[in-house]
Order: structure tokens, then C-alpha cells, then sequence
């Protein structure tokens, strides 16, 4: 199998849905300003920039998890306080860009990785001490997400011009 498009079952379900949840947080960042999508308009630190970067970082990280395990995943340094802002020189049309390229591996990546494969969880404090998480499991945690993170989003675009991705 080498397009998404032949996907099927199980597989083209799961990337059906994730593929939504992406959209629906573009869609709210579409027709931003970068000043629009660094503003921080409600209590919280959240800005909309911030949003589309941190979801793109946990998708890439998550993703070499799926391939690599935590050490491929742990590779990829996160700045836990930074994720979340739009930095000095980062523009939304580039991380929307850097968004979709993540997106597009691994969209590729689940034409043929084995749902069923896993991999033991990094040490956390917040993952059960030895538990394993399969590639099936790591999609619906991308899901889950990316859909909480979509929603986030709808509330601070309300808050930056009244917009709102559904109703």
C-alpha cells in the first residue's frame, strides 16, 4: 500500500478522524494575523500559534514513538513552556506549514506501520511504571489530543474576533 487514499477498515477510520480533528484547528487559525495568533486573549497562557506548534511537536514525538520506542521519542527536545507560545520570528503560515508536513509522515507512516506493535511507555510520572502503549493506542491518543487542543482553539479565536470553528 503506498497512498492513504487505499486505506480501509480500521486504519482508514482512525486516520479519517485525526485528519478531522487537524482540520477543524486549521480551520480555526485560517485568516489569522501572526500578532492575531500570538495574542493570548483569555486568562490562560494559550495563544493560537502556540496551539499549532505544541500539537505538531507531540504528533512528531508521538510518531517516532510508534516507529522507535521512548528513546527515538525522547530525541526530540521540548521546551514545555515555549511549546505553547509563538516565539520572536515565528510566523503562523510557518508553523502551519511545519503543522502539515508532521501530518503528512504520519499520514504516510500509517499506510504501513502494525497497529499492533508496542513499545514500553518513557518514565513519567504520569504513565503506569512498565506499561506499553501499541500504535493503535498512540493514534487515539493523537486524536484525543489534537480534538481537545481544536477546542482550546475555538475558545481563544472567539475571544480574538468572535469567530468559532462550528455553530
Amino acid at each position: 500500500m503506498t497512498s492513504t487514499e487505499q486505506l480501509t477498515g480500521e486504519r482508514a477510520d482512525l486516520l479519517q478522524t485525526l485528519r478531522n480533528h487537524r482540520g477543524f484547528l486549521l480551520h480555526t487559525v485560517n485568516g489569522l494575523t501572526d500578532e492575531q495568533a500570538a495574542a493570548r486573549p483569555t486568562a490562560s497562557e494559550l495563544c493560537l500559534g502556540g496551539l499549532v506548534k505544541h500539537v505538531t511537536t507531540v504528533e512528531q514525538r508521538w510518531m517516532l514513538f510508534a516507529v522507535g520506542g521512548a528513546e527515538a521519542m525522547e530525541r526530540v527536545e521540548v521546551d514545555w513552556v515555549g511549546q505553547f507560545r509563538m516565539a520572536p520570528g515565528e510566523t503562523l503560515t510557518g508553523l502551519v506549514e511545519r503543522f502539515q508536513e508532521v501530518a503528512d509522515h504520519t499520514d504516510e507512516l500509517l499506510t504501513t506501520l502494525d497497529l499492533d506493535a508496542a513499545h514500553p511507555l518513557p518514565q513519567a510520572p504520569w504513565f503506569e511504571p512498565g506499561a506499553s502503549w501499541t500504535v493503535r493506542r498512540v493514534l487515539l491518543h493523537l486524536i484525543a489530543e489534537t480534538s481537545q487542543h481544536a477546542g482550546h482553539a475555538d475558545i481563544l479565536r472567539e475571544s480574538i474576533d468572535g469567530a468559532r470553528t462550528m455553530g
